[in-house]
């Protein structure tokens, strides 16, 4: 990616990686069950998390694979990362802090390759999808989750301005279709599928982001004038002059390496 992409998500990670780590929403939930599932189907040797950010995919992944290997472009999130694994007794996980558009690792080192809620964060998504195809050994897995672009190209276009104002680092969600259509591209097929859907409290999904409070208040202002269509279809819920919550839809895909 860009330097001054990069520059854009270490600057807004690096100061929150304590509140990652302390996120409910990435912490577990049927997501992350669901992708386990596949993860033990597949029962690998050697595991890498990319953009592991708070660890815990990561953490899970040490509990059913021999290895694993944490990577993330933020270096105090990976410190936050080591942290919190080490607390929970996991000693088979190491770290590495890199560019997923250039993977530091040797062709075919792993068996499975998991990327979980970050993809809408790459500048290059298929890029980074040709590199887990370096990284996976014949028959290798990648298993990747991440936040679904809407059908509806305002409902769209609402829910990408939403998530830049509260996070400038966003660069977008895909559909389904387009996630195929990167691993297709990559030399890898796809195997199962699932859609999730996620609650988001706003008050701690804008708050791990450090939102200064004039930002948020306008961020407020343009979801409550935004047109209803566009706010149902996130289940935008409303108390008072308040947001309480909204619904994300999230894409899971299991790809096989040929």
């Amino acid at each position: 990616m860009s330097d001054a992409h990069a520059r854009r998500v270490q600057a807004q990670f690096g100061p929150s990686a304590a509140a990652y780590v302390a996120s409910t929403s990435h912490a577990g939930g049927d997501d992350l069950e669901r992708l386990l599932a596949w993860v033990r189907a597949c029962r690998p040797g050697r595991a890498l998390d990319v953009a592991t950010g708070g660890g815990h995919t990561a953490l899970a992944l040490a509990g059913v694979a021999r290895e694993v290997v944490a990577f993330d472009l933020t270096e105090p999130m990976l410190r936050a990362a080591r942290e919190f694994i080490r607390s929970r007794g996991a000693a088979n996980v190491r770290f590495a802090a890199g560019d997923v558009e250039a993977l530091p690792f040797r062709d075919g080192a792993f068996d499975t390759v998991t990327c979980r809620i970050a993809a809408h964060h790459f500048a290059n998504v298929a890029a980074a999808i040709r590199q887990v195809h370096r990284m996976l050994r014949p028959g290798g897995s990648f298993l990747v989750q991440d936040i679904l672009g809407h059908d509806d190209p305002a409902a769209n276009a609402f829910i990408t301005e939403v998530e830049r104002r509260r996070d400038p680092s966003h660069v977008r969600a895909y559909r389904g279709s387009e996630w195929k259509a990167f691993l297709r591209a990559a030399g890898l097929t796809v195997i199962d599928e699932g859609v999730v859907r996620k609650i988001r409290p706003w008050d701690e999904w804008t708050g791990r982001t450090r939102m200064t409070p004039e930002a948020l208040h306008a961020l407020e202002a343009f979801v409550r004038q935004a047109p209803e269509r566009c706010r149902a279809a996130f289940d935008f819920e409303l108390a008072g002059d308040r947001i309480a919550s909204f619904t994300d839809r999230m894409i899971l895909l299991r790809a096989d390496r040929d």
